[in-house]
């Protein structure tokens, strides 16, 4: 009898074992270990390499679970059929076995591993190379069993990492500090790069600086400087027809004005499509070797344009330099009470104010007039969710800017 009892005790640590360690090596973070394994640590080697073939892993991990289990139940009838009435017995081993098994063999230690998975992967990976090995032909038998499930039943299995899984993952790593909050934004950024179109970043046709063609260099000059820009559009009667570019270095020669004429100096415009991809479109100005592309819509006229600075903007953030007016397109003027640059992004508006709105638009202006289904005047307000919003100011048609009052008292912003 004493030997059951031991040999039971033995089952169920098994069983634990096996237990924590499918746990450790589910919830495993492979950054971390990763990172462990190339700073030095020996011991975080062995478990690197094992989560390289997760099938085979596993698969021993579960064949010895089984095995363990099985023994733990028959070793446990055989026991108390012959202390208690066959029976009996019967009936009294399976509830203190499920019992036993359960605490002391899976919930418990998968508790412990789930806190401390990559210790206890490291902890465990020795004794799992050993058995790997041990039952290597049932691995082998249940690897060639799964691939004739698999074309039995037509499972294809799609390996790659869609957006929304990526943005996760980056979540969690920044969450337990394997990177920091930039590096996150910065990563982030990146994985969302590929799928923003020009139209998305573009400066719109009326924030655009240029001359006409036949303007004098007096007036070029002014604009140069009023403007600050380095580079201006060159166009002939109307801005949907650019005809060139005009470089501040090649129109300032020395300590003057250069002689030549506007159209033998400035450079041919690149022009791309709204819904042209930025990676797509950096590619188009390395190759072109400019750092300015005019992006054009579905009839030909100019939406706007796009710069290096944009599309680095969308990677690291906004860029400041020593002639811009640096000022947050959302300011807090009072309690609940907010101004607004209705230059702003749809999709940050929405953000920072925690709303949702199926737009295609782009810009907060654009939404409110197609909200509106009118150009409003200052003064016109309505309600959208829980905020009130209220025209502050129009230039031309356009909407500047705008008043936002939270009415939701207990709402807190981003």
């Amino acid at each position: 009898m004493l030997n059951s009892i031991v040999a039971m005790i033995v089952c169920v640590i098994l069983s634990a074992y096996f237990s924590a360690t499918e746990t450790a090596f589910s919830s495993l973070n492979k950054t971390r270990i990763k990172a462990l394994a190339e700073a030095g640590n020996r011991k975080a080697v062995l478990p690197l390499a094992l989560s390289g073939n997760y099938d085979r892993l596993i698969s021993t991990i579960l064949i010895g679970n089984n095995i363990v289990n099985i023994a733990v139940a028959s070793i446990g009838t055989l026991l108390f059929v012959k202390l208690l009435d066959p029976e009996v017995g019967a009936s009294v081993a399976t509830v203190v076995v499920t019992i036993v098994v359960l605490i002391f063999g899976e919930i418990t230690p998968k508790s412990i591993a789930k806190d401390h998975p990559e210790k206890f992967a490291m902890f465990s990976a020795p004794l799992l190379r050993v058995l790997i090995y041990i039952l290597m032909p049932l691995n082998f038998l249940f690897e060639h069993w799964k691939r004739f499930v698999g074309k039995l039943f037509r499972v294809r299995e799609d390996s790659k990492m869609s957006q929304e899984e990526l943005l996760m993952l980056l979540s969690e790593v920044q969450e337990e500090g394997c990177i920091d909050e930039s590096e996150g934004e910065l990563l982030k950024n990146a994985v969302e790069f590929g799928e923003l179109e020009a139209q998305d970043i573009l400066t719109h046709r009326v924030d655009l600086e240029g001359i006409e063609l036949h303007a004098s260099k007096e007036e070029i000059a002014q604009r140069f400087k009023d403007s600050h820009h380095s580079r201006l559009l060159v166009y002939e009667e109307t801005i949907d027809k650019i005809v060139g570019i005009l470089h501040l270095k090649d129109f300032y020669i020395g300590t003057g004005i250069t002689s030549a004429e506007v159209a033998d100096i400035m450079s041919a415009p690149v022009f791309v499509y709204q819904t042209e991809k930025i990676d797509a479109l950096l590619q188009k100005m390395r190759s072109a070797r400019t750092h300015l592309v005019i992006v054009i819509d579905e009839y030909g006229g100019v939406s706007g344009i796009v710069t290096m600075e944009d599309i680095l903007e969308e990677l690291v953030g906004d860029i400041w330099d020593e002639h811009d007016e640096i000022q947050e397109a959302i300011q807090q003027t009072g309690e609940h009470i907010y101004t607004v640059d209705c230059g702003i992004s749809l999709a940050d508006f929405c953000d920072y104010f925690h709303v949702k709105t199926n737009s295609d638009c782009v810009s907060l202006g654009g939404w409110i007039m197609q909200y509106m289904d009118c150009i409003p005047n200052e003064g016109d307000q309505f309600d959208f969710e829980n905020l009130t919003i209220t025209i502050a100011q129009i230039n031309d048609h356009r909407i500047v800017r705008v008043y936002i009052e939270v009415k939701d008292t207990t709402f807190a912003t981003k």
